[in-house]
């Protein structure tokens, strides 16, 4: 598999997302032989969000976005990406991919990569010097276009699978782990190249098993697992204020006591945690256990983090918690996702 525009860039064919939604599928069930890869996949992805797809191992997003690509087909349900039925051709003309195993031949340069994929997207010729340049600055190898890709190291030939994914200025971009290979400074600019593109209106699907990579640059998540999405949430909802925690010296139950006055609270050592506390509450609290004597030494408002949601939502077995909000409906799916 190599990266690329997926059957090159028509624009418009295939008609605008319908209802702002870029990617959009309902009940999506996959099956290879016995195995059940997907079960009831529904989600949404809006146009011109930035979008992380999470999940275990063998939840099902391989088998997901070869859906979305048209690589493969569902045993059923339905979805749309870009206003057309999946597997559509004129959609897929308008999709970026860059999967998460790729190489190239080692003898062809930065440069002839590109320009073998810009005929295979069929760009028009005239503007495939247009379209190598710009896909090179964005990734920053201009200055190793006439080199080799056997002299590339892994974050170089990751930089280069980006380009190639975004030749053609694509509608939608589906990257794959993209800074699998990268050393942090990589990492950041691939985070810049996603925030460039989230302001220039393209879609991005990121699949990564990076969460903090993936808190840092999405603007919503679904998390799957055994083929379902069993949540999905923006990062403004998931990182919002949900509690506070109080450095407090000076008092025996280490300020446990007053703190039940206004919600439950655990005591370790001299923090004091309080998860379901209001914010016009928190002035009350810290009056509180000043009176009763405390020295306050910091005060530090609590969010939830996506690792912490993440885990929250799997059970020790990997199946999903019961009972968690934004969860799916509790059923009983079949054979355990997998991705063949």
């Amino acid at each position: 598999m190599t990266a690329g525009v997926v059957g090159g860039t028509t624009r418009g064919a295939a008609g605008e997302p319908e209802g702002g939604f870029a990617v959009e599928t309902r009940e999506l069930r996959k099956e290879f032989g016995r195995i059940v890869a997907l079960d009831g996949l529904t989600m949404t992805v809006r146009r011109g969000e930035v979008f992380g797809l999470l999940g275990p191992n063998g939840a099902g997003k391989t088998t997901a976005v070869k859906l979305l690509l048209g690589l493969s087909r569902p045993t059923a349900g339905h979805g749309r990406v870009m206003g057309a039925p999946l597997g559509d051709l004129a959609a897929r003309r308008r999709i970026g991919y860059l999967p998460e195993l790729f190489r190239y031949q080692g003898w062809m340069t930065a440069r002839e990569v590109l320009g073998l994929h810009c005929e295979l997207a069929r760009l028009p010729r005239s503007e495939w010097e247009r379209e190598i340049r710009a896909a090179l600055e964005l990734v920053g190898l201009v200055d190793r276009a006439d080199d080799r890709t056997e002299t590339f190291s892994k974050g170089m030939q990751q930089r280069l699978g980006l380009a190639v994914a975004l030749l053609g200025r694509p509608d939608l971009v589906l990257l794959d782990e993209p800074t699998s290979a990268l050393d942090p400074v990589g990492r950041q600019d691939v985070r810049g190249i996603i925030g460039s593109l989230r302001d220039r209106g393209t879609t991005v699907v990121l699949n990564s098993h990076l969460l903090t990579e993936v808190e840092r640059v999405c603007d919503r998540v679904g998390i799957v697992d055994r083929g379902r999405v069993v949540a999905e949430m923006s990062m403004a909802e998931l990182t919002r204020e949900r509690g506070v925690s109080v450095r407090v010296t000076g008092l025996d139950d280490g300020g446990r006591e007053v703190a039940a006055r206004f919600a439950p609270a655990r005591v370790d050592g001299e923090w004091l945690f309080m998860d379901d506390i209001t914010d016009a509450d928190v002035p009350g609290l810290v009056g509180e256990l000043v009176a009763r004597g405390g020295s306050i030494h910091a005060v530090v408002p609590t969010r939830d983090t996506l690792e912490g949601r993440f885990m929250s939502l799997l059970a020790p077995d990997g199946r999903s918690g019961a009972g968690e909000s934004g969860a799916a409906e509790s059923g009983t799916p079949g054979t355990r996702g997998q991705e063949p």
